[in-house]
């Protein structure tokens, strides 16, 4: 025999206790804790056996063949119902229940509860939020007895989160009580005011078998399936990508591999087992904890089929605040390994059974047109068969009796048509010539109105494609026309470009031809000037020639 639980509530920490224990007394554990200074340990008790195991946030509970109960580890809010709010190092029996032979514990993140075989469900630690379902919001460091279960008859399951609290009774009502936010007590909003007493979960209608709390959501399972309520932020709720958040109870589906058995929660992630020996799991994916791979650390909003066990069959599972712990072991030898494909579900939780309806429905289509290929009645009798095909299977199968009646009445009916057609025989050549060209005239007629409409979808195929090529003509026209007047645009700017340039030249050349004129002018002026100087001189010099021989001759 076997039992495995794992701890940490929070997600701010990693305190977190593993335990396992076996016929032969021995508990070990393995995690942070003060029991061990941090080590794998392992104790005995003496003349006794420990059968159950539960671990919270930073304490441990476990429960004796004989009804007894041990606890050990944190001790801030007096969770270890020991009177006192002292550590405690080493697992300590709790004296205050020797009159009780307890059966059932649950440990959550700073509170305890238990169930004796009297009855009676105690319960001790933190209640800020009333979590103890004692009424109030004061903590207890012993255990003190919630009165509201002694009329509700036997406990058969106790299950603790962060702060909320669960208990299953035998004739399966869920009562829940503490954190009132967030839907995780799964009640209605006008019994959320009495959150500090056991309140029953009615919209599960059906008898609750087992219930998990999370860290701030509860799973529950019945005999039709799993139902989830609380926060589901990280997909812990396993109800898809849009909710985050249920007030009431809603079905998990995609469970098409087998159907659930057992369900735990952690933190933030949720896992299920199920008959066929598969794990799923869907929450939280950090550090792993879903454990679909080393790469895959998405969160998941659906269940998913953790694919390295499917050659074994998981036997137990426990999820912590950031890990999960899983025993499981190898099939039986008339047993194969579960595939993928068996299992229908893909290690990303997509359902293939909805991709092989689909497909199914495809060849089904496609072999309804291959027989309808045909022309006139042929295809309308292909739809009729189809039509009755359907309709006898929606019908069914008959029952002994009625196939047995409805045989004898075709032989009636079958002696009735031989003996009506022997004493008709020599009449009814004739009517059915007659009635073989009337056929023949009907299935002509026929034909020729089901070829109309096909001319007349050719007609409008041909109009349709006739238009199709004006309106292509049309836009090539339009092309055409468009690159005629760019083109046109830019000779018609290149023109202008090079008749402004033959008129600056112009203007150049006219302005050259100018000043050469005035240079001209300007020359011949010098030189007419110089001629003037020259006459001047020369008329100045033949006086004073003229003077000078005048006084000589004198």
């Amino acid at each position: 025999k076997t039992d495995i639980k794992v701890g940490n509530f929070s997600a701010n920490n990693f305190f977190c206790y593993g335990f396992c224990s076996y016929r032969s007394g021995a508990v070990f554990t393995f995690g942070k804790s003060k029991f061990a200074d941090d080590m794998p340990s392992v104790f005995w008790l003496k003349n006794d056996v420990p059968e159950r195991i539960a671990c919270g946030d930073e304490h441990s509970a476990l429960v004796t063949g004989n009804g007894k109960l041990f606890m050990f580890g944190s001790n801030n809010w007096g969770q270890l119902g020991l009177g006192s709010k002292q550590t405690v190092q080493k697992p300590t029996c709790v004296k205050a229940l020797k009159g009780e032979k307890v059966r059932l514990v649950a440990c959550g993140r700073n509170h305890t509860l238990i169930s004796t075989e009297q009855g009676h469900v105690f319960a001790c630690g933190g209640n800020g939020e009333g979590q103890l379902g004692l009424g109030d919001c004061e903590e207890r460091t012993a255990f003190q007895r919630i009165g509201f279960f002694q009329a509700h008859g036997p406990i058969k399951m106790l299950a603790a989160g962060s702060n909320t609290s669960a208990a299953l009774t035998a004739d399966g009502a869920l009562f829940t009580f503490g954190e009132r936010d967030s839907g995780k007590l799964g009640l209605r909003p006008e019994r959320l005011a009495r959150h500090r007493v056991p309140q029953r979960v009615e919209s599960i209608t059906e008898p609750v078998l087992q219930v998990a709390c999370g860290g701030s959501h509860t799973v529950a399972l019945t005999g039709y399936g799993v139902y989830s309520f609380g926060l589901g932020q990280f997909g812990q709720l396993g109800l898809g990508t849009f909710v985050f958040e249920s007030q009431l109870p809603r079905p998990v589906q995609r469970f098409q591999a087998g159907r659930p058995t057992r369900v735990t929660c952690g933190e933030s992630h949720t896992a299920i087992l199920t008959d066929t020996g598969l794990l799923y799991s869907f929450g939280d994916g950090r550090h792993g904890k879903l454990g679909l791979g080393d790469q895959n650390f998405t969160n998941h909003f659906h269940p998913a089929v953790v694919p390295r066990f499917l050659p074994l069959a998981v036997q137990a599972a426990a999820c912590g605040g950031c890990h999960m712990v899983v025993l499981a072991r190898p099939r039986g030898p008339g047993c194969s390994a579960i595939t993928l494909e068996d299992a229908a579900f893909d290690f990303l939780g997509e359902p293939t059974a909805t991709l092989q309806r689909s497909l199914s429905a495809r060849v089904r289509r496609r072999e309804r047109v291959g027989s309808g290929a045909g022309e006139g009645p042929n295809r309308s009798r292909t739809s009729e068969e189809e039509v009755s095909s359907q309709e006898t299977q929606n019908k069914g199968a008959l029952t002994d009796e009625e196939e047995q009646s409805s045989l004898k009445s075709e032989e009636e009916e079958d002696d009735s048509d031989t003996l009506k057609s022997s004493q008709e025989t020599e009449g009814s050549e004739e009517d059915a010539r007659n009635k073989r060209n009337d056929e023949d005239e009907e299935t002509e007629e026929e034909t020729e109105t089901e070829e109309n409409p096909e001319e007349e979808s050719e007609e409008e195929e041909e109009s349709e494609e006739n238009e199709e090529e004006e309106e292509e003509e049309s836009e090539e026209n339009e092309e055409e026309e468009q690159e005629e007047s760019e083109e046109n645009e830019e000779e018609e700017q290149e023109e202008s470009e090079e008749n402004e340039e033959e008129s600056e030249e112009e203007e150049k050349s006219d302005g050259d031809e100018d000043e050469n004129e005035r240079e001209e002018e300007e020359e011949e002026d010098v030189v007419k000037k110089r001629k003037a100087s020259l006459r001047k001189q020369q008329s100045s010099k033949s006086a004073a020639g003229g003077r000078r021989g005048r006084g000589v001759l004198g």
